[in-house]
């Protein structure tokens, strides 16, 4: 046995508890996209915490809820795009064409950033730059962030979704989550926080070195395409599917068209929508209390801090056996447990006002959602056609998820109008009220969607047929 064969058995072994048997080959295969994984999560996460600290210092903290709102309308055109390119290209190639356009955007955004982010008067120059175009610029970075998001994730887990049994993704999955989490923890503090430990005036450097690594995805789909056996990259496919397949048409819309027709599909947006609507009015109160505390690059450096945290935390989770849900007790159980976790957090947050607290709660809710609950949704995907994995969930992970937080962010555009009128005490106290009326609900909605969702998952498995 050489070196390398003793290594991989050793790493069989360890993962063998909390995430199952692997086969050898099985096993390099998740290695590989837990590779690929790690670049997206470290790369995404980074950007989050920049793309929040640069529109912050660019145009203003209680701008944010108009932000998210914008970028619902600003990903539409994007992807409305992201289908068309589906229909006629092939994954390998959306794998090139996706990091090309988000690794030079980065590395062009990095060149303007430069100038407008130093403070006014450590450049003569500076004083020449309109206030329109500062905050044009950080509006468009903001919403390049939001899309690299959406749509560069959802591409990930479309492929994984289509290179992925039932059976080996119960294991894989997780596995590829923990080693996302790796890219997580270094990522977003070793590289977000860099400029400020160098005292550096901007976030110049880090942006440079983000958009060299999403470039780095291309080499590494390549190689994960050629050394992964062909046995390996097969999905599930029902006895139905050809039926299924048939019924679908092609077009922008498609992907829409297919979660307003079937349940299952719009199960899995309400999961979506109603766990992203609580957390961005807890996290847009998180991102006031840190931009008053912080400003400049020392807001970057506290936000790619909390970053790393969540991610640090989901790696705990998931080497701690935190799948080991989904495996034992099933999808339906890991499902239903979420809706508990954030009303717990929702509670939480309706009566503890403090950036410390605040920070614990987004941690906390963060981490179980990629540990644990991000994996299950995963899962969903798989008994169902090519065309849901790729069109509608892109559909439910762009336009689901961000309207939700443009939901979410509607709301929280009432903190300002109630504290105006009310006086700033009393109307951020009704501003919590209206959060519990509306939030509580929600959760026992939640509840009984992850229950419907865990029963027919079971029953399509069993049955080996496609959902949709």
């Amino acid at each position: 046995m050489t070196f390398q064969e003793k290594i991989l058995s050793l790493g069989m072994r360890v993962c063998r508890f909390n995430f199952g048997t692997f086969e050898t080959e099985e096993f390099k295969k998740f290695l590989r996209m837990g590779l690929i994984f790690s670049v997206i999560v470290g790369v995404y996460w980074t950007l989050r915490s920049l793309k929040d600290s640069i529109f912050i210092q660019l145009v203003d903290k209680m701008d944010l809820p108009l932000a998210k709102t914008v970028s619902v309308l600003a990903l539409l055109p994007l992807v409305m795009i992201y289908t068309k390119l589906l229909e006629n290209w092939t994954r390998e190639k959306m794998f090139i064409l996706l990091p090309t356009f988000y690794g030079f955007g980065i590395l062009g955004f990095s060149v303007l950033i430069s100038v407008a982010q130093i403070p006014v008067g450590q450049i003569e120059a500076l004083s020449t730059i309109p206030f329109i175009a500062t905050k044009l610029l950080g509006y468009s970075w903001y919403l390049f962030v939001e899309s690299f998001g959406s749509l560069i994730v959802s591409l990930f887990w479309a492929f994984a979704t289509d290179t992925t049994d039932p059976s080996s993704a119960k294991r894989g999955f997780p596995f590829i989550v923990a080693l996302g989490q790796i890219g997580g923890i270094i990522c977003p503090y070793g590289i977000g926080g860099l400029p400020h430990r160098l005292g550096l005036l901007t976030d110049t450097l880090s942006m440079v070195i983000l958009g060299l690594l999403t470039l780095m995805l291309i080499p590494l789909i390549r190689y994960f395409l050629k050394a992964t056996p062909r046995y390996l990259l097969r999905s599930f496919h029902g006895k139905n599917d050809k039926k299924e397949e048939i019924k679908h048409t092609s077009g922008f819309l498609e992907g829409l068209k297919l979660i307003l027709k079937n349940r299952y599909l719009l199960s899995i947006f309400a999961v979506n929508f109603i766990y992203e609507f609580i957390v961005t009015i807890v996290d847009f109160n998180f991102k006031l209390a840190a931009g008053t505390a912080y400003t400049g690059v020392a807001l970057s450096h506290y936000l790619s801090f909390y970053g790393s945290t969540v991610n640090s935390v989901s790696f705990l989770c998931l080497i701690l056996g935190i799948s080991n849900i989904t495996r034992f007790l099933g999808v339906g159980m890991a499902l239903m447990i979420m809706p508990l976790i954030v009303g717990l957090a929702l509670f939480g947050f309706l009566t503890i006002d403090a950036l410390f607290f605040l920070f614990i709660l987004m941690v906390g809710s963060k981490a179980i959602n990629y540990s644990l609950n991000g994996p299950t949704l995963k899962q969903l995907y798989i008994p169902t056609t090519t065309d849901v994995r790729f069109k509608a969930q892109a559909w439910i992970e762009t336009f689901g998820s961000r309207s939700s937080k443009e939901v979410g962010s509607l709301f929280n555009m009432t903190l300002r109008p109630l504290q105006s009128v009310l006086g700033g005490v009393a109307g951020h106290a009704s501003y919590l009220t209206l959060t519990g009326v509306i939030g509580g609900p929600l959760i026992l909605l939640w509840f009984v969607v992850a229950f419907y969702l865990g029963r027919n998952f079971r029953k399509a498995i069993d049955q080996k047929k496609v959902v949709c």
